[in-house]
Parts: C-alpha cells; structure tokens; sequence
C-alpha cells in the first residue's frame, strides 16, 4: 500500500485526541474548568460529562489511526473543535486557538476526495 502524505494529518489530529483524552483521564482536575457548569441541567455532573469527552476524544483518535472511513470520524472531530470553541467562547481564544487549527486540520480531511 502506497504512503499517503494526507495520513500525516490523520496521525497529527489523533496524537491531539489521544493525548487529551488520556490526560483528561489522568489530571480530571486540569480539565474540568473547561466544562461549562450549565451540564448539571442535564441530569449529569461535569465530572462525568468531562470522563465521557476523554473516552470519546480517545475514540476518535484511535479510529483516525485505523484510517477507516477517515471521512466520519474527521466530521465527528470537526463538531467536537467546533463545540469546544463555541462552549469556551472568546475569552478562552488564548487556548481555543489550537482548536480553530485542529478544526480545520479535521474538516479538510473529511472535505477531501482522496
């Protein structure tokens, strides 16, 4: 099989997923400032919304790593950029900003015809 430079992309996005993900799960504790109080309403805790995001961020990475239907798991990433940047508004811009690049790193893999 052909080495395609576009799985280069593919292994940035998820090394990112992967990482947060396991860190959420490690120091829960760093991350849960980013997750929105109004979770409660719900009918869950931040905490486990926060442990659900780290098993889904580890999902997506793993998958993106498997380079199956890259297409559907780049979507799910994009709308998970997209969600942290909107939940974190524009006053988290000085971290989100590594989001806004992840997000288009995720839509131009789902957007490609290759």
């Amino acid at each position: 099989m052909q080495f395609k430079k576009k799985y280069l992309l593919n292994v940035g996005l998820a090394f990112t997923l992967l990482y947060a993900g396991i860190s959420i799960l490690l120091n829960p504790s760093d991350w849960i400032g980013f997750v929105p109080v109004w979770v409660s309403k719900f009918g869950t805790t931040r905490e486990f919304a926060l442990q659900s995001h780290a098993f889904f961020e580890i999902f997506m990475g793993v998958w993106l790593l498997s380079n199956w239907r890259v297409k559907w798991v780049a979507i799910l990433a994009a709308l998970d950029m997209l969600s942290i940047i909107v939940l974190n508004g524009t006053g988290a811009l000085p971290i989100t900003f590594r989001d806004i690049g992840l997000l288009f790193m995720a839509v131009y893999l789902a957007v490609d015809e290759q």
